[in-house]
Protein backbone atom coordinates (compact mmCIF):
# COMPACT_ATOMS: atom_id res chain seq x y z
CA UNK A 1 0.00 0.00 0.00
CA UNK A 2 1.03 3.29 -0.76
CA UNK A 3 2.26 5.14 2.64
CA UNK A 4 2.15 8.39 3.38
CA UNK A 5 5.64 8.88 3.58
CA UNK A 6 6.13 7.13 0.42
CA UNK A 7 3.65 9.61 -1.32
CA UNK A 8 5.46 13.20 0.55
CA UNK A 9 9.17 11.39 -1.27
CA UNK A 10 7.19 10.82 -4.35
CA UNK A 11 6.29 14.74 -4.28
CA UNK A 12 9.23 15.53 -3.41
CA UNK A 13 11.46 14.08 -6.00
CA UNK A 14 8.93 15.16 -8.73
CA UNK A 15 9.25 19.17 -7.62
CA UNK A 16 13.44 18.36 -7.55
CA UNK A 17 13.10 16.80 -11.06
CA UNK A 18 11.09 19.52 -12.82
CA UNK A 19 14.36 22.19 -12.28
CA UNK A 20 16.99 19.36 -13.64
CA UNK A 21 17.27 19.58 -17.45
CA UNK A 22 16.12 15.93 -19.38
CA UNK A 23 19.41 15.20 -20.44
CA UNK A 24 20.50 11.60 -19.69
CA UNK A 25 24.29 11.41 -18.65
CA UNK A 26 26.30 8.42 -18.82
CA UNK A 27 26.16 8.17 -15.23
CA UNK A 28 22.03 8.37 -14.98
CA UNK A 29 21.54 6.29 -18.12
CA UNK A 30 24.26 3.26 -16.24
CA UNK A 31 22.67 0.09 -14.90
CA UNK A 32 22.46 -0.47 -11.08
CA UNK A 33 24.00 -3.70 -9.61
CA UNK A 34 23.68 -2.77 -6.35
CA UNK A 35 20.77 -1.54 -4.17
CA UNK A 36 20.16 0.26 -1.21
CA UNK A 37 17.69 -1.17 1.09
CA UNK A 38 15.82 2.36 0.82
CA UNK A 39 14.90 1.59 -2.52
CA UNK A 40 12.45 -0.97 -2.68
CA UNK A 41 10.35 1.66 -0.65
CA UNK A 42 11.26 4.08 -3.45
CA UNK A 43 8.16 4.71 -5.46
CA UNK A 44 8.40 4.35 -9.22
CA UNK A 45 5.47 5.84 -11.25
CA UNK A 46 3.75 3.38 -13.44
CA UNK A 47 0.61 5.22 -15.18
CA UNK A 48 -1.88 3.28 -18.08
CA UNK A 49 -1.39 4.19 -21.07
CA UNK A 50 -3.78 4.84 -23.83
CA UNK A 51 -4.21 4.69 -27.36
CA UNK A 52 -2.52 8.53 -27.55
CA UNK A 53 0.53 6.79 -26.62
CA UNK A 54 0.80 4.36 -29.38
CA UNK A 55 4.00 6.01 -31.33
CA UNK A 56 6.13 5.81 -28.02
CA UNK A 57 4.58 2.22 -27.43
CA UNK A 58 6.31 1.58 -30.81
CA UNK A 59 9.35 3.54 -30.42
CA UNK A 60 10.17 1.84 -27.36
CA UNK A 61 9.41 -1.72 -28.78
CA UNK A 62 11.58 -0.48 -31.81
CA UNK A 63 14.44 0.39 -30.05
CA UNK A 64 14.76 -2.87 -28.29
CA UNK A 65 17.58 -4.95 -30.18
CA UNK A 66 16.78 -8.50 -31.82
CA UNK A 67 17.58 -10.75 -29.08
CA UNK A 68 15.44 -8.53 -26.79
CA UNK A 69 12.44 -8.90 -29.16
CA UNK A 70 12.54 -12.30 -29.23
CA UNK A 71 12.80 -12.84 -25.68
CA UNK A 72 9.83 -10.22 -25.59
CA UNK A 73 7.64 -11.89 -28.46
CA UNK A 74 8.96 -15.80 -28.45
CA UNK A 75 10.27 -14.96 -32.26
CA UNK A 76 12.82 -12.61 -34.15
CA UNK A 77 10.16 -10.02 -34.90
CA UNK A 78 10.87 -7.35 -37.43
CA UNK A 79 10.33 -3.99 -37.44
CA UNK A 80 7.18 -4.68 -39.28
CA UNK A 81 5.59 -7.35 -37.17
CA UNK A 82 6.54 -4.80 -34.25
CA UNK A 83 4.65 -2.23 -35.93
CA UNK A 84 1.55 -4.74 -36.47
CA UNK A 85 1.22 -5.58 -32.45
CA UNK A 86 1.55 -2.14 -31.83
CA UNK A 87 -1.79 -1.26 -34.07
CA UNK A 88 -3.62 -4.46 -32.69
CA UNK A 89 -3.39 -3.58 -29.26
CA UNK A 90 -6.71 -3.51 -27.53
CA UNK A 91 -6.85 -0.33 -24.61
CA UNK A 92 -10.63 -0.76 -24.16
CA UNK A 93 -9.82 -4.33 -23.31
CA UNK A 94 -6.43 -4.38 -22.16
CA UNK A 95 -4.25 -2.49 -19.69
CA UNK A 96 -0.78 -0.91 -20.75
CA UNK A 97 1.39 0.43 -18.20
CA UNK A 98 4.52 2.61 -18.66
CA UNK A 99 7.48 3.85 -17.20
CA UNK A 100 8.71 7.21 -18.53
CA UNK A 101 12.30 8.83 -18.25
CA UNK A 102 12.36 12.56 -18.00
CA UNK A 103 12.33 13.19 -21.87
CA UNK A 104 9.07 11.31 -21.90
CA UNK A 105 10.93 8.05 -23.23
CA UNK A 106 9.20 4.95 -22.59
CA UNK A 107 11.55 2.72 -20.86
CA UNK A 108 9.81 -0.03 -19.60
CA UNK A 109 5.74 -1.09 -20.35
CA UNK A 110 4.04 -3.93 -19.60
CA UNK A 111 1.03 -6.01 -21.66
CA UNK A 112 -1.81 -7.16 -19.69
CA UNK A 113 -4.32 -8.85 -21.98
CA UNK A 114 -7.39 -10.01 -20.57
CA UNK A 115 -8.69 -13.52 -22.21
CA UNK A 116 -11.19 -13.65 -24.77
CA UNK A 117 -12.07 -17.51 -24.15
CA UNK A 118 -15.61 -17.43 -22.57
CA UNK A 119 -14.46 -20.78 -20.39
CA UNK A 120 -11.39 -18.42 -19.46
CA UNK A 121 -12.60 -14.50 -18.33
CA UNK A 122 -11.08 -14.70 -15.08
CA UNK A 123 -7.51 -15.09 -16.32
CA UNK A 124 -5.05 -12.29 -18.02
CA UNK A 125 -1.52 -12.57 -19.64
CA UNK A 126 1.51 -10.70 -18.23
CA UNK A 127 4.18 -9.44 -20.71
CA UNK A 128 7.25 -6.86 -20.53
CA UNK A 129 9.77 -5.57 -21.90
CA UNK A 130 12.70 -2.87 -20.10
CA UNK A 131 15.13 -0.75 -22.55
CA UNK A 132 18.49 -2.40 -21.70
CA UNK A 133 19.79 1.24 -20.05
CA UNK A 134 17.33 0.77 -17.53
CA UNK A 135 17.92 -2.58 -16.72
CA UNK A 136 18.91 -3.64 -13.12
CA UNK A 137 16.23 -1.24 -11.38
CA UNK A 138 13.69 -3.55 -10.74
CA UNK A 139 11.07 -1.88 -13.29
CA UNK A 140 10.24 -5.49 -14.62
CA UNK A 141 8.92 -6.56 -11.03
CA UNK A 142 7.57 -2.81 -10.07
CA UNK A 143 5.28 -3.31 -13.65
CA UNK A 144 4.77 -6.77 -12.56
CA UNK A 145 2.93 -5.85 -9.09
CA UNK A 146 1.36 -2.90 -10.59
CA UNK A 147 -0.25 -5.93 -13.36
CA UNK A 148 -1.06 -8.14 -10.49
CA UNK A 149 -2.86 -5.28 -8.53
CA UNK A 150 -5.14 -4.00 -11.43
CA UNK A 151 -6.08 -7.92 -12.43
CA UNK A 152 -7.13 -8.45 -8.80
CA UNK A 153 -9.21 -5.41 -9.32
CA UNK A 154 -10.84 -6.17 -12.64
CA UNK A 155 -11.95 -9.93 -11.11
CA UNK A 156 -9.03 -11.84 -12.50
CA UNK A 157 -8.05 -14.72 -10.29
CA UNK A 158 -5.29 -16.31 -12.35
CA UNK A 159 -2.59 -14.31 -13.98
CA UNK A 160 -0.24 -16.57 -16.14
CA UNK A 161 3.20 -16.10 -18.33
CA UNK A 162 3.94 -17.79 -21.82
CA UNK A 163 7.80 -16.91 -21.98
CA UNK A 164 10.97 -18.90 -23.51
CA UNK A 165 12.34 -20.98 -21.02
CA UNK A 166 15.76 -18.88 -21.40
CA UNK A 167 13.88 -15.59 -20.05
CA UNK A 168 15.27 -16.40 -16.63
CA UNK A 169 14.37 -12.72 -15.86
CA UNK A 170 10.58 -12.98 -16.56
CA UNK A 171 10.46 -16.43 -15.06
CA UNK A 172 12.36 -15.54 -11.71
CA UNK A 173 9.87 -12.43 -11.42
CA UNK A 174 6.94 -14.95 -11.75
CA UNK A 175 8.49 -17.58 -9.29
CA UNK A 176 9.29 -14.72 -6.38
CA UNK A 177 5.47 -13.50 -6.37
CA UNK A 178 4.71 -17.55 -6.28
CA UNK A 179 4.05 -19.01 -9.51
CA UNK A 180 3.84 -22.40 -10.39
CA UNK A 181 6.23 -22.62 -13.53
CA UNK A 182 6.02 -25.07 -16.15
CA UNK A 183 8.83 -25.89 -18.49
CA UNK A 184 8.21 -27.48 -21.93
CA UNK A 185 11.25 -27.41 -23.91
CA UNK A 186 12.48 -24.33 -25.28
CA UNK A 187 8.71 -22.57 -23.59
CA UNK A 188 7.74 -22.35 -20.51
CA UNK A 189 3.95 -21.26 -18.57
CA UNK A 190 4.04 -19.29 -15.34
CA UNK A 191 0.84 -19.34 -13.28
CA UNK A 192 -0.24 -17.29 -10.43
CA UNK A 193 -3.37 -17.71 -8.36
CA UNK A 194 -4.64 -14.32 -7.14
CA UNK A 195 -6.45 -13.01 -4.50
CA UNK A 196 -9.61 -11.29 -4.33
CA UNK A 197 -9.71 -7.26 -4.62
CA UNK A 198 -10.04 -6.19 -1.14
CA UNK A 199 -10.41 -2.03 0.14
CA UNK A 200 -6.30 -1.95 0.43
CA UNK A 201 -5.59 -3.16 -3.71
CA UNK A 202 -8.73 -0.67 -4.37
CA UNK A 203 -7.22 2.09 -2.90
CA UNK A 204 -3.92 1.78 -3.67
CA UNK A 205 -3.91 1.78 -7.28
CA UNK A 206 -6.15 4.25 -7.56
CA UNK A 207 -3.90 6.50 -4.92
CA UNK A 208 -0.74 5.04 -7.39
CA UNK A 209 -2.21 5.87 -10.81
CA UNK A 210 -3.11 9.65 -9.38
CA UNK A 211 0.65 10.06 -8.45
CA UNK A 212 1.74 8.28 -11.96
CA UNK A 213 -0.70 10.93 -13.82
CA UNK A 214 0.91 13.79 -11.46
CA UNK A 215 4.39 12.77 -12.49
CA UNK A 216 3.82 12.66 -16.03
CA UNK A 217 2.33 16.05 -16.24
CA UNK A 218 4.95 17.71 -14.12
CA UNK A 219 7.46 15.91 -16.32
CA UNK A 220 5.64 17.04 -19.47
CA UNK A 221 5.62 20.55 -18.12
CA UNK A 222 9.36 20.63 -17.69
CA UNK A 223 10.19 18.91 -21.25
CA UNK A 224 7.94 22.17 -22.73
CA UNK A 225 10.30 24.63 -20.63
CA UNK A 226 13.16 22.76 -21.02
CA UNK A 227 12.42 23.14 -25.37
CA UNK A 228 11.20 26.34 -25.14
CA UNK A 229 14.90 27.27 -23.25
CA UNK A 230 17.05 25.75 -25.38
CA UNK A 231 14.84 27.03 -28.65
CA UNK A 232 15.33 30.62 -27.14
CA UNK A 233 19.10 30.07 -26.53
CA UNK A 234 19.31 28.64 -30.33
CA UNK A 235 17.57 31.72 -31.47
CA UNK A 236 20.54 34.24 -29.04
CA UNK A 237 23.51 32.00 -30.34
CA UNK A 238 22.53 32.81 -34.22
CA UNK A 239 21.46 36.10 -33.86
CA UNK A 240 25.18 36.77 -31.77
CA UNK A 241 26.67 34.60 -34.91
CA UNK A 242 25.07 37.10 -37.08
CA UNK A 243 26.54 40.29 -35.54
CA UNK A 244 29.77 38.82 -35.83
CA UNK A 245 29.77 38.26 -39.39
CA UNK A 246 28.35 41.25 -39.97
CA UNK A 247 31.18 43.33 -37.70
CA UNK A 248 33.82 45.08 -39.94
Amino acid sequence: MVTPGAFLKASIHASREFFRPPVETPERDRVITRRSPNDAAMMVPIRSIGPSHGERIAAHLLSLDPHDRYLRFGYAANDEQVRRYVSGLDFERDEIFGIYNRRLELIAMAHLAFSTDPNLKSCAEFGVSVLARARGRGYGARLFDRAVMHARNEGVDMMFIHALSENTAMLNIARKAGAIIERDGSESEAYLKLPPADLDSRMTEMVEEQIAQTDYRLKAQAKQFWDLLAMVQEVRSGVRDSRERSSP
